[in-house]
Protein backbone atom coordinates (compact mmCIF):
# COMPACT_ATOMS: atom_id res chain seq x y z
CA UNK A 1 0.00 0.00 0.00
CA UNK A 2 0.90 3.63 -1.00
CA UNK A 3 0.54 6.15 1.64
CA UNK A 4 1.40 10.03 0.90
CA UNK A 5 1.30 12.17 3.55
CA UNK A 6 1.41 16.20 2.91
CA UNK A 7 2.67 18.33 6.30
CA UNK A 8 6.47 16.84 7.77
CA UNK A 9 5.65 18.22 11.13
CA UNK A 10 5.50 16.12 14.13
CA UNK A 11 2.39 14.57 13.28
CA UNK A 12 3.33 13.71 9.69
CA UNK A 13 7.01 12.76 10.49
CA UNK A 14 6.22 9.89 13.20
CA UNK A 15 3.07 9.06 10.83
CA UNK A 16 5.67 8.13 7.95
CA UNK A 17 8.48 6.75 10.11
CA UNK A 18 5.83 4.17 11.94
CA UNK A 19 4.07 3.21 8.49
CA UNK A 20 7.77 2.61 7.04
CA UNK A 21 8.35 0.31 9.66
CA UNK A 22 5.10 -1.82 9.47
CA UNK A 23 6.72 -2.10 5.59
CA UNK A 24 4.47 0.33 3.68
CA UNK A 25 5.55 2.94 0.69
CA UNK A 26 5.38 6.23 2.04
CA UNK A 27 6.03 9.78 0.32
CA UNK A 28 5.64 13.18 2.52
CA UNK A 29 5.69 16.57 1.43
CA UNK A 30 6.84 19.61 3.10
CA UNK A 31 7.48 23.04 1.93
CA UNK A 32 9.65 24.30 4.63
CA UNK A 33 13.36 24.04 4.17
CA UNK A 34 13.99 23.58 8.10
CA UNK A 35 11.35 20.82 8.33
CA UNK A 36 13.31 19.05 5.48
CA UNK A 37 16.42 18.93 7.04
CA UNK A 38 14.46 17.74 9.99
CA UNK A 39 12.94 14.97 8.01
CA UNK A 40 16.40 14.12 6.81
CA UNK A 41 17.75 13.36 9.78
CA UNK A 42 14.77 11.11 10.83
CA UNK A 43 13.49 9.15 7.39
CA UNK A 44 14.90 7.67 4.19
CA UNK A 45 15.54 10.75 1.78
CA UNK A 46 13.99 8.85 -1.09
CA UNK A 47 10.30 9.01 0.70
CA UNK A 48 10.83 12.70 1.32
CA UNK A 49 9.30 15.15 -1.44
CA UNK A 50 10.28 19.28 -0.97
CA UNK A 51 7.28 21.25 -2.18
CA UNK A 52 3.84 22.24 -1.04
CA UNK A 53 0.98 20.11 -1.16
CA UNK A 54 -1.63 22.02 -2.22
CA UNK A 55 0.60 22.14 -6.06
CA UNK A 56 -0.67 19.91 -8.36
CA UNK A 57 2.43 19.20 -10.01
CA UNK A 58 4.26 18.47 -6.97
CA UNK A 59 1.68 16.15 -6.08
CA UNK A 60 2.29 14.28 -9.70
CA UNK A 61 6.08 14.51 -9.50
CA UNK A 62 5.29 12.28 -5.53
CA UNK A 63 3.51 9.65 -8.14
CA UNK A 64 0.33 10.85 -6.61
CA UNK A 65 -1.63 8.84 -9.31
CA UNK A 66 -1.16 5.57 -8.03
CA UNK A 67 -1.30 6.57 -4.08
CA UNK A 68 -3.89 4.05 -2.13
CA UNK A 69 -4.11 6.75 1.10
CA UNK A 70 -3.58 10.51 1.06
CA UNK A 71 -3.08 12.09 4.84
CA UNK A 72 -3.32 15.71 4.79
CA UNK A 73 -1.64 16.21 8.11
CA UNK A 74 -0.28 19.98 8.22
CA UNK A 75 -0.98 22.35 11.37
CA UNK A 76 -3.36 24.96 8.69
CA UNK A 77 -7.06 23.56 8.06
CA UNK A 78 -7.26 25.69 5.12
CA UNK A 79 -4.16 23.76 3.34
CA UNK A 80 -5.37 20.36 4.85
CA UNK A 81 -9.01 20.92 3.00
CA UNK A 82 -6.70 21.99 -0.59
CA UNK A 83 -4.98 19.30 -0.71
CA UNK A 84 -7.91 16.65 0.49
CA UNK A 85 -9.57 17.95 -2.56
CA UNK A 86 -7.28 17.61 -4.73
CA UNK A 87 -5.88 14.40 -3.50
CA UNK A 88 -9.82 13.34 -4.08
CA UNK A 89 -11.39 14.99 -6.71
CA UNK A 90 -8.39 15.67 -9.18
CA UNK A 91 -6.52 12.74 -8.67
CA UNK A 92 -9.19 10.33 -7.27
CA UNK A 93 -6.90 8.95 -4.27
CA UNK A 94 -9.38 5.79 -2.67
CA UNK A 95 -9.21 6.94 0.50
CA UNK A 96 -8.37 11.15 1.86
CA UNK A 97 -7.60 11.15 5.55
CA UNK A 98 -7.74 14.92 7.28
CA UNK A 99 -6.53 16.30 10.24
CA UNK A 100 -8.57 18.35 11.69
CA UNK A 101 -6.81 21.93 14.07
CA UNK A 102 -9.00 23.60 15.07
CA UNK A 103 -12.51 22.12 15.87
CA UNK A 104 -14.82 25.11 14.98
CA UNK A 105 -13.26 24.03 11.18
CA UNK A 106 -14.22 20.52 11.37
CA UNK A 107 -17.66 20.90 9.62
CA UNK A 108 -15.83 21.81 6.77
CA UNK A 109 -14.42 17.89 6.23
CA UNK A 110 -16.94 16.76 4.39
CA UNK A 111 -16.99 14.20 1.51
CA UNK A 112 -17.81 17.06 -0.37
CA UNK A 113 -14.08 18.78 0.32
CA UNK A 114 -12.51 15.20 -0.62
CA UNK A 115 -12.56 13.96 3.15
CA UNK A 116 -13.38 10.43 3.65
CA UNK A 117 -12.04 10.30 7.17
CA UNK A 118 -11.62 13.65 9.87
CA UNK A 119 -9.12 13.44 12.57
CA UNK A 120 -10.06 15.84 15.51
CA UNK A 121 -7.79 15.20 17.97
CA UNK A 122 -9.71 17.32 20.33
CA UNK A 123 -12.93 15.03 19.74
CA UNK A 124 -11.33 12.22 19.96
CA UNK A 125 -9.43 12.46 23.37
CA UNK A 126 -12.88 14.43 24.70
CA UNK A 127 -15.00 10.80 23.64
CA UNK A 128 -12.23 8.68 25.08
CA UNK A 129 -12.54 10.45 28.08
CA UNK A 130 -16.27 10.61 28.40
CA UNK A 131 -16.36 6.79 27.34
CA UNK A 132 -13.64 5.91 29.58
CA UNK A 133 -15.43 7.50 32.69
CA UNK A 134 -18.90 5.77 31.57
CA UNK A 135 -17.43 2.26 31.17
CA UNK A 136 -15.40 1.84 33.99
CA UNK A 137 -12.16 -0.82 33.17
CA UNK A 138 -13.48 -1.56 29.60
CA UNK A 139 -11.03 -0.08 27.42
CA UNK A 140 -11.33 0.95 23.55
CA UNK A 141 -8.40 -0.50 21.28
CA UNK A 142 -9.54 0.50 18.07
CA UNK A 143 -12.74 1.89 15.73
CA UNK A 144 -13.51 0.69 12.76
CA UNK A 145 -16.64 1.74 10.08
CA UNK A 146 -16.15 5.54 10.87
CA UNK A 147 -17.30 4.53 14.55
CA UNK A 148 -19.85 1.99 13.97
CA UNK A 149 -17.25 -0.57 15.82
CA UNK A 150 -14.70 -0.95 18.07
CA UNK A 151 -12.86 -3.67 19.22
CA UNK A 152 -12.71 -3.69 23.04
CA UNK A 153 -10.29 -4.81 25.98
CA UNK A 154 -12.42 -5.48 29.83
CA UNK A 155 -11.18 -8.28 32.67
CA UNK A 156 -13.61 -9.86 33.86
CA UNK A 157 -14.70 -8.03 36.90
CA UNK A 158 -15.01 -10.69 40.95
CA UNK A 159 -19.19 -11.14 40.47
CA UNK A 160 -19.92 -9.61 36.76
CA UNK A 161 -22.81 -11.63 35.44
CA UNK A 162 -20.42 -13.75 32.96
CA UNK A 163 -18.21 -14.62 35.69
CA UNK A 164 -17.79 -18.50 35.77
CA UNK A 165 -20.07 -18.86 32.86
CA UNK A 166 -19.88 -20.90 29.42
CA UNK A 167 -19.38 -18.36 26.44
CA UNK A 168 -22.56 -20.40 24.75
CA UNK A 169 -24.67 -19.78 28.19
CA UNK A 170 -24.16 -16.11 27.80
CA UNK A 171 -26.79 -13.75 26.39
CA UNK A 172 -24.30 -11.18 24.36
CA UNK A 173 -25.42 -8.16 22.62
CA UNK A 174 -26.11 -9.38 18.82
CA UNK A 175 -23.38 -7.16 17.29
CA UNK A 176 -21.16 -9.00 19.30
CA UNK A 177 -17.80 -11.15 18.83
CA UNK A 178 -15.97 -12.61 21.52
CA UNK A 179 -12.35 -12.86 19.66
CA UNK A 180 -9.97 -13.99 22.25
CA UNK A 181 -9.50 -14.23 26.14
CA UNK A 182 -5.98 -13.85 27.41
CA UNK A 183 -5.46 -15.85 30.62
CA UNK A 184 -2.54 -15.45 32.41
CA UNK A 185 -0.53 -14.18 30.07
CA UNK A 186 -1.66 -17.47 27.33
CA UNK A 187 -3.98 -16.82 24.22
CA UNK A 188 -7.12 -18.74 24.77
CA UNK A 189 -9.37 -19.19 21.29
CA UNK A 190 -12.92 -18.67 22.18
CA UNK A 191 -15.33 -21.36 21.70
CA UNK A 192 -18.91 -22.25 23.44
CA UNK A 193 -17.67 -23.84 26.14
CA UNK A 194 -15.42 -21.65 26.93
CA UNK A 195 -15.78 -20.48 30.21
CA UNK A 196 -14.38 -16.96 31.83
CA UNK A 197 -12.95 -16.43 34.87
CA UNK A 198 -12.05 -13.49 37.14
CA UNK A 199 -9.38 -11.49 35.74
CA UNK A 200 -9.68 -13.05 32.21
CA UNK A 201 -9.13 -10.36 29.86
CA UNK A 202 -11.64 -10.07 27.63
CA UNK A 203 -11.01 -8.98 23.50
CA UNK A 204 -14.22 -7.92 21.84
CA UNK A 205 -15.43 -6.46 18.37
CA UNK A 206 -19.06 -5.03 19.18
CA UNK A 207 -21.30 -2.61 17.71
CA UNK A 208 -20.32 0.76 19.29
CA UNK A 209 -23.82 1.40 20.50
CA UNK A 210 -23.48 -2.12 22.31
CA UNK A 211 -20.35 -1.38 24.53
CA UNK A 212 -22.20 -0.26 27.62
CA UNK A 213 -24.34 -3.98 27.66
CA UNK A 214 -21.35 -5.38 26.92
CA UNK A 215 -19.61 -3.89 29.34
CA UNK A 216 -22.41 -4.41 32.17
CA UNK A 217 -22.09 -8.36 31.08
CA UNK A 218 -17.94 -8.25 32.22
CA UNK A 219 -17.60 -5.69 34.80
CA UNK A 220 -18.74 -5.10 37.90
CA UNK A 221 -22.19 -5.84 39.15
CA UNK A 222 -24.29 -2.58 40.04
CA UNK A 223 -24.95 -2.68 43.22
Amino acid sequence: MFVMIVGGGNVGMHLASFLLDQGYKVKIVENRPEMISRLERKLPKEVIVFGSGSDPNVLESADIRHVDVMVAATGQDETNLVVSSLAKLEFGVPRVIGRVNNPLNAWLYTIDMGVDVALNQAELIGTLVAEQMSLGDMMTLLRLRKGKFSIVEEKVAPGAPADGKALKDIKFPNDCTITAVIRDGSLIVPHGDTILQTTDEVLALVSTEQIPVLAALLGKPIK
